[in-house]
């Protein structure tokens, strides 16, 4: 069985963002990259498979971006991914996730896979969109947000999450597409035996010329922080106090009690 998981590199979402110089994404300066934490669990179900199955499975992981994003890809080949695909762009930020979803059918279409998997969305952009659309560009069933994953027989089994806290169970045949949700498991860290070995795994590069011949459907106009609020009114005293303070101020800047 071939599986292919795909991975994004985003900045750690603890850092400062401020836009770049051309104002249509953030600025990557002093910023911390790590694997997308969706896509984690994406890995971690991937290699728990090929643990269960053995030799017969060969598992191919695949990131888009420009040379930072080898680092991600060095890391889950540490975890348990066979091989390693770097399709190298620069401007990856700035393309909409369908030319991202036609970047990788480029790659996976003749390539046999029966089952890939991604993560639910990126925490970055966040469209949940790539995933879907790279199962339409492929022709292959999808199946969002799953929360539980069983294979047997080449049928899965999948329980995914819905609105509300509802979960609804899944069965295809493959080749289909999964997108993880967290709470699917639990990643495992890299231990330095497996860090070792990942140095001598494969690692493919390939210019995004050699893949892309889709047209952006959508383009950003332009990115940019949210607008400044003014700071907020701590109301003092005791509650008839406070209340009268609230009373006055919403009649003077506000129409609630005109």
């Amino acid at each position: 069985m071939k599986i292919l998981v795909c991975i994004k590199q985003v900045p750690d979402m603890e850092s400062r963002f401020k836009p770049d110089g051309a104002g249509l994404w953030f600025s990557e300066q002093d910023l911390a990259f790590r694997v997308n934490e969706y896509d984690e669990y994406a890995v971690e179900e991937a290699v728990q498979l090929r643990e269960q199955l053995g030799d017969a499975v060969d598992l191919t992981v695949l990131s888009i971006g420009p040379d930072r994003v080898v680092e991600a890809l060095k890391k889950v080949l540490a975890m348990g991914c066979d091989r390693a695909v770097h399709v190298q762009d620069p401007q990856a930020a700035l393309k909409d996730p369908w030319q991202i979803a036609a970047i990788i059918a480029a790659f996976a279409r003749d390539k046999g896979f029966e089952l890939i998997f991604t993560g639910m969305q990126s925490q970055d952009r966040g469209s949940a969109q790539v995933g879907v659309a790279l199962a339409e560009q492929l022709g292959i069933p999808s199946v969002t947000t799953i929360v539980a994953f069983d294979y047997a027989d080449g049928a899965v089994t999948v329980k995914r999450e819905l609105e509300g806290g509802i979960k609804g169970v899944v069965k295809l045949s493959a080749p289909a597409l999964l997108t993880c949700q967290s709470g699917l498991n639990v990643p495992r860290y890299p231990t330095l035996p497996n860090i070792m070995k990942a140095k001598r795994k494969e690692l493919l590069t390939v210019p995004v010329a050699e893949l892309l011949h889709e047209e952006a459907l959508a383009t950003t106009a332009s990115f940019h922080p949210p607008a400044k609020k003014g700071g907020g009114i701590v109301l003092e005293g005791d509650v008839a106090e406070m209340a009268d303070q609230l009373i006055a101020i919403l009649k003077e800047r506000t129409t609630v009690l005109r």
